[in-house]
């Protein structure tokens, strides 16, 4: 069928020039693989011609295509390329399908300087050094590996391993990815190559390898007859379950059509990349006509669907005959230059064509609308408008996203968009469906299967159990670890952006009690027995030294807490208790010295304050008290006198009303005070206190002055308040001293009977403690943590 189908096409075009006197025949060689899709592209590469002299029946060119099957090999693909340049005279070729076979054809087009177009090799290192006679009408793989690091940066994915196939094709994006996935943070723990020619059961060996790693995003680029027998392995392996992240290049995104029903089934949950083609009018109907030119010349094709390399065929071949015609206009000997030597050796009587400089030229000039949009060679490279993002979800891959350079990651296509904001959020993507059907997105990271989990510690107490509670199931043998510090540790843990896995381990002996004090609990992180402490852990200088502490998650001071006092008076002279002796001072010189001013000013003109010394002194004072009860009998006739008279009734309202507010305090409202504000009358009255029993604060009251005789421990909140409801005279103690945390929770049980005092109100009176006082200063509560490994 292949044979035919050449011969048609020759015979075609041969026929149109002997035909038209003006016609030029042109050859031109076409390299392609002929399975099945080489056949489908080489019918788009034969209705594009047919198209374009419809509709240009005056052009005086007529392109004669030469078909070689490259076989999938290197070496055919560079034997048929020295067959089209040397015996044909091919002024350019359309192929070859790979990039390994690109590679040795692309040397020999220079050589001979014949373009050579290619649709289907992505290689960017093929274009990487100057070759101005190799033209790719597709864009390279460059632009895909943006879009795949945009997608990971999305997620907050850290590490990502790459799955190719171990030839130039998978090999060649290496760098190129490396540099895409460094720019958004991420990096390449592993890489892992799989030979084209790998048996299942050496792909099962390297899938299984990848699932004792702590990686669980992957990005796979090889062709779908490799890729296709990777997803069925992994999904045996099973590594398309919940937490996996599989993201394809189009090598196998463009190809899907060309999977069987069991393989899509695999792959459920994967994400696919590829260019973004609008679906128009021409394109859809292009795609009619070659399904009815497809039935009647290759009826075994019949069911076959055409992908986009064959619509990229269809365009780069319509470019070339565009290019050629345009060359023509400029030149009538279109033929290659004979090899002038003398050697035998094959690639030595290779020709030099003589248009092929203008043909390149040209070529870089052809500017069309095509089926995949605007056609325009850039750099000789076809330059991709937008990539389109894809989920395998059902039989058909859903759309969910696109990519562009300049928008980075978006939802839907808007022809009228002015955003430029290169976007991360997740939200600029539709509804994912990931492997194992997740209600969240994955995190990327899992515990390796080879690995160890986290052997958490927490104290084992018998009071203030809201922080940590250890309870054991003495039936089931099962520990149950509850408690604020484990709530907040789970809740950070759950934030990360990878899964660790832990298990709590109580601090205790065998008979279930606590093993130890908090220090010698750290200890054991630097010993190695834990890895990580979970509880109302306090950091201390002496502990830095061994640990490493996460960052504080509540308030940090210590408190003494102490019973409260009423200190209500209900003796006679309570009255005076609103104002204080000098207040009390003042006022009454006040009530003279208004009293001497009103007279002075008075006494010469107003009769009132005439007569003998005692009775203008009485009188005067009588006018001062009086105002603060009623308006007095004497008139006052100075404008001065007056004047002091209104400022002197103010003050009077504000002293009587300042005066009943505050008795009204005093006979109505309990008067509730700390029984002790200064840690200094503890220890100068040898007063006992109490701590937390195995806490550090014990060493900070040494430290303070007090013997080790006054001091009580207790481990309850209960016992707390028992030994201060004693008091010291009795057995119990005067202030406990706690940290604030636990403060709270003492108030929080009795907050009538019992009030704190800061720590600092007491440290305060020992200025000569300073590495007592920057140990408190550093008194926050925190999760600590070192890992064994020294990280």
């Amino acid at each position: 069928m292949i044979r035919r189908s050449s011969f048609f096409l020759f015979f075609f075009f041969c026929f149109a020039a002997e035909n038209s006197s003006s016609s030029i025949p042109v050859n031109v060689g076409v390299i392609l693989d002929f399975d099945e899709v080489g056949r489908m592209w080489l019918s788009c590469i034969s209705m594009s011609l047919l198209d374009f002299y419809a509709a240009h029946g005056d052009y005086k060119t007529r392109l004669v295509l030469h078909t070689r099957d490259s076989k999938d090999d290197v070496v055919s693909a560079a034997v048929a390329a020295v067959d089209l340049i040397s015996n044909v005279k091919a002024e350019a070729i359309i192929g070859p399908t790979t990039s390994k076979q690109a590679n040795f054809v692309i040397e020999l087009g220079e050589k001979a300087q014949v373009p050579i177009i290619s649709f289907t090799a992505s290689v960017p290192s093929l274009a990487s050094i100057k070759r101005p006679y190799f033209f790719r009408s597709r864009d390279s793989d460059k632009t895909q590996l943006k879009a795949i690091a945009a997608i990971v940066k999305n997620f907050g994915w850290r590490e990502v391993v790459p799955i190719y196939v171990d030839d130039l094709y998978g090999v060649g994006i290496l760098p190129y990815l490396f540099d895409a996935l460094q720019a958004v943070g991420a990096s390449v723990p592993y890489q892992s190559a799989i030979s084209p020619w790998a048996s299942d059961v050496d792909i099962l060996k390297e899938l299984y390898k990848l699932k004792t790693m702590q990686t669980r995003v992957f990005i796979v680029h090889m062709l779908p007859s490799l890729g296709a027998r990777l997803f069925t392995k992994a999904k045996e392996a099973g590594m398309m379950s919940t937490g996996y992240v599989w993201i394809m290049t189009d090598g196998v995104t463009n190809l899907l059509s060309l999977l069987n029903d069991s393989t899509i089934d695999s792959m459920q949950g994967v994400l696919g990349v590829r260019p973004c083609v609008r679906k128009t009018k021409e394109l859809k109907n292009f795609r009619l006509r070659w399904k009815r030119k497809l039935h009647r010349e290759q009826p075994d094709l019949v069911d076959a669907e055409l992908d986009i390399y064959g619509w990229l065929a269809y365009d780069a071949t319509m470019a070339l005959a565009m290019a050629i015609e345009e060359v023509a206009g400029n030149s009538t000997n279109l033929v290659m230059k004979e090899a002038n030597v003398s050697s035998n050796l094959l690639l030595e009587t290779i020709g030099v064509s003589k248009n092929g400089k203008k043909l390149s030229e040209a070529l870089s000039s052809i500017s069309f609308k095509g089926l995949t949009g605007d056609f325009h060679f850039v750099n000789q490279q076809l330059q991709s408008s937008a990539i389109q993002i894809v989920n395998i979800n059902g039989v058909e891959p859903k759309g969910i996203g696109f990519w562009t350079s300049e928008r980075g990651l978006f939802k839907r296509w808007k022809l009228n968009s002015t955003t430029n904001v290169y976007s991360t959020s997740q939200s600029k993507l539709a509804t994912i469906i990931w492997p194992g059907e997740p209600t969240s997105n994955p995190k990327g990271w899992d515990i390796a299967t080879s690995g160890k989990r986290l052997r958490i510690g927490v104290p084992v107490k018998d009071g203030f159990t809201e922080f940590v509670k250890v309870t054991r199931n003495v039936k089931t043998n099962i520990t149950d670890v509850t408690g604020y510090c484990v709530d907040v540790f789970d809740a950070v843990m759950d934030q990360l952006p990878y899964d660790v896995a832990y298990d709590y381990f109580p601090f205790a002996n065998s008979e279930g009690e606590s093993a130890g004090t908090y220090n010698d609990l750290i200890h054991q992180v630097y010993l190695g027995e834990f890895d990580v402490v979970v509880g109302d852990v306090t950091i201390l200088a002496k502990r830095s030294i061994y640990v490493d502490f996460a960052m504080p998650y509540t308030e940090a001071s210590i408190s003494m807490v102490v019973p409260i006092k009423d200190t209500k008076n209900d003796n006679a002279l309570i009255f005076l208790k609103p104002f204080k002796l000098d207040l009390w001072v003042t006022t009454f010189c006040s009530f003279v010295a208004v009293a001497f001013v009103i007279w002075v000013l008075e006494h010469r003109i107003n009769k009132s304050f005439r007569g003998p010394p005692s009775q203008q002194a009485g009188t005067s004072l009588w006018f001062a008290f009086s105002t603060m009860v009623f308006s007095p009998q004497e008139k006052v006739l100075n404008n001065l006198a007056r004047i002091v008279v209104i400022i002197w009734s103010v003050v009077v309202l504000i002293i009587t009303q300042s005066y009943t507010a505050s008795l009204s305090s005093l006979l109505t409202v309990q008067q509730l005070q700390p029984s002790v504000t200064d840690v200094t009358e503890l220890i100068r009255n040898r007063e006992f206190v109490g701590y937390h029993k195995d806490s550090f604060v014990k060493e900070i009251l040494i430290g303070l002055g007090f013997q080790d005789s006054q001091l009580l421990n207790y481990t309850s909140i209960e016992e707390c308040q028992e030994l201060l409801s004693k008091g010291s005279e009795n057995g119990g103690i005067a202030a406990a001293f706690e940290q604030f945390p636990l403060v709270k929770l003492i108030l929080a049980r009795n907050c009538s009977n019992y009030a704190s005092v800061e720590a600092r109100t007491f440290m305060s009176k020992f200025p000569n403690q300073k590495k007592i006082a920057n140990n408190i200063q550093q008194f926050k509560t925190r999760i600590s943590f070192r890992f064994s490994s020294g990280a």
